[in-house]
């Protein structure tokens, strides 16, 4: 990587503290900008350079007289899923080989909050910004294009896709594969939960399984799949009105793996068994989906590669100021574990009672 260490217009920039500590330029961001993860003497010798330099430690003073943050924005929707760990622990990986540091930021789940934290990140705070399932990019991509900020999205698809830097797996291919193999187990009555249908690979992998029904001449029926949002109730209620249906379903594909452990919990507590009554299959390949009972049959999508390249094309956008959007989808796999089996007989769900015919 590629670093010019030189003053711009006389000012001492966050190369100079570096060169003469004798640190890397993330120890000098780390210094200025109050983190506790450094060693005192380290920490002490990167102060008295910075006296000595006469170094401004402020980031929009830096960004103004030419040098660079070395700090890239994470924006994410909460902190609290699995899926959302694994891209972070792949970015922070990639940022500690590059020299980088993370600045995260969480919306909570406010749509409207997603604007507010872009535009406080963008002045002068980060060189470059991360941004994990936008929810509300219309609100503010033009004004990231305008002022040409660096930005990729992450397991994003929409309507910006084109003209945007992306990195996301192939979720209609993952779907369709997992439901082409309920198919060949001998699945027919097959229920689908999605994830928020105002994110984009939501309706990437719905479009998946309506793709493998229509493959295999199953008819579509719309009572079959039910609107979740990515958390684990929704996971619960929505198998709870599948298997209320006249016809219930033998098997039930899951927008992602949370929701499949909530699915399964619903099934569990109706008194049936997975997968001897009912399988399920999930999305993401999280960590608990190899810990889960039964061991979940999931699609994996590679949550860690997918931050580590994302960061790369990052980093790349900041150093050499390209501007060719970047569109990367990594491939999923279908990993079968112990959720999934051949069909029962027909489940009967009749005054609350539930059994075979």
């Amino acid at each position: 990587m590629t670093m010019n260490s030189s003053k711009s217009n006389g000012a001492v920039t966050i190369f100079d503290v570096a060169k003469k500590a004798g640190v890397s330029y993330s120890t000098v961001s780390r210094v200025a900008n109050g983190y506790q993860f450094v060693k005192p003497a380290t920490r002490r010798k990167v102060e008295a350079a910075m006296k000595e330099l006469g170094y401004v430690a402020n980031l929009k003073a830096r960004s103004l007289a030419g040098g660079r943050s070395q700090m890239i924005g994470l924006l994410v929707y909460n902190f609290q899923s699995s899926y959302l760990v694994e891209i972070v622990r792949g970015i922070d990986s990639e940022m500690g080989e590059l020299d980088y540091d993370m600045m995260l930021s969480t919306t909570h789940q406010r749509k409207h909050k997603e604007s507010e934290h872009v535009r406080k990140l963008t002045q002068g705070m980060v060189d470059g910004l991360l941004i994990v399932l936008p929810s509300n990019l219309e609100a503010y991509i033009e004004d990231l294009n305008s002022q040409n900020v660096p930005y990729v999205l992450i397991d994003y698809a929409g309507e910006q896709m084109a003209h945007a830097n992306t990195v996301r797996a192939t979720n209609q291919k993952g779907v369709q594969e997992a439901t082409t193999y309920l198919i060949q187990l001998g699945h027919r009555q097959i229920g689908f939960i999605t994830g928020q249908l105002a994110v984009g690979s939501s309706v990437e992998r719905l479009a998946g399984f309506r793709q493998a029904l229509r493959e295999h001449n199953i008819p579509q029926d719309p009572t079959m799949q039910v609107i979740g949002d990515f958390m684990e109730p929704s996971g619960y209620l929505g198998a709870q009105q599948l298997l209320a249906h006249p016809t219930p379903p033998t098997a039930i594909v899951c927008s992602n793996d949370v929701m499949a452990f909530g699915a399964i919990r619903a099934i569990q507590e109706m008194g049936l068994r997975v997968p001897q009554d009912v399988s399920i299959i999930g999305f993401d390949d999280v960590p608990e989906s190899r810990t889960f009972r039964p061991k979940l049959t999931t699609v994996r999508q590679p949550l860690q590669e997918m931050g580590r390249v994302a960061t790369r094309i990052l980093v790349q956008m900041i150093e050499k100021s390209s501007s060719a959007p970047n569109q990367i989808a990594l491939p999923t796999e279908l990993i079968i574990r112990e959720s999934t089996a051949p069909p029962p007989k027909q489940i009967i769900i009749s005054s609350g009672d539930v059994r075979l015919k």
